[in-house]
């Protein structure tokens, strides 16, 4: 039986025969197929954050004992689609929660949650271009990034709002014809009886 000091001269021995750790190079790993610089480049046009200065509003919209509510959430929501979609689970509204986000007063994005039912909708598909909220409201929905040379136009569920009383037309000419995100909103929650309650929001908010 070799001695320990015949086996570690077989590994040293061995060692000299192939790279180490320390040694390897970047041919290295490419021909294993990995990436030592663990980036993804389909991230790589993924846009900035929404700066604070630039986020209009985040509110989540419920019915509490029958009672409309509008909440104001936090800013940083605008830019991550799903941790709104989460706040949305945890709001008491006795049948789910809206969340809207304004962003730049150019573009807004509308989500529905009920239960693991989610729907949502952007007011602007060329808005994925500039903006994550928008980026991932697309991403969400399976449609692709547009170009810039692209037709601007809404996207999603238009229709999420159907059994409220605002159907998918009125819905697409609220997002056609408004040069105000915010005005857009607001005028949404009219009519889905939030009004009072997101106009005191948006009068509030240093814009």
């Amino acid at each position: 039986m070799a001695g320990d000091d015949d086996y570690d001269a077989d590994l040293a021995d061995r060692g000299d025969d192939r790279p180490g750790v320390d040694e390897a190079n970047d041919d290295d790993f490419s021909a294993l197929g990995l990436d030592d610089d663990f980036d993804d480049d389909d991230d790589e046009d993924y846009p900035d954050d929404a700066a604070e200065d630039e986020i209009d509003l985040v509110a989540a919209l419920y019915r509490e004992d029958g009672t409309p509510v509008v909440q104001s959430l936090e800013l940083e929501l605008a830019n991550d689609l799903d941790a709104l979609i989460e706040a949305l689970r945890r709001m008491p509204g006795d049948a789910g929660a809206v969340g809207m986000v304004s962003i730049d007063q150019d573009v807004f994005v509308i989500v529905r949650v009920r239960g693991r039912i989610v729907q949502l909708m952007l007011s602007d598909s060329i808005a994925a271009q500039d903006w994550p909220i928008a980026r991932d409201a697309v991403d969400y929905l399976g449609v692709d990034v547009p170009d810039e040379e692209d037709d601007s136009e809404p996207v999603g569920d238009l229709d999420l709002f159907a059994d409220a009383g605002l159907p998918e037309m009125e819905m697409e000419a609220i997002c056609e014809e408004s040069d105000d995100s915010l005005e857009a909103l607001e005028e949404i929650g009219e009519k889905l009886g939030f009004g009072s309650a997101l106009s005191k929001i948006v009068a509030a908010l240093d814009l």
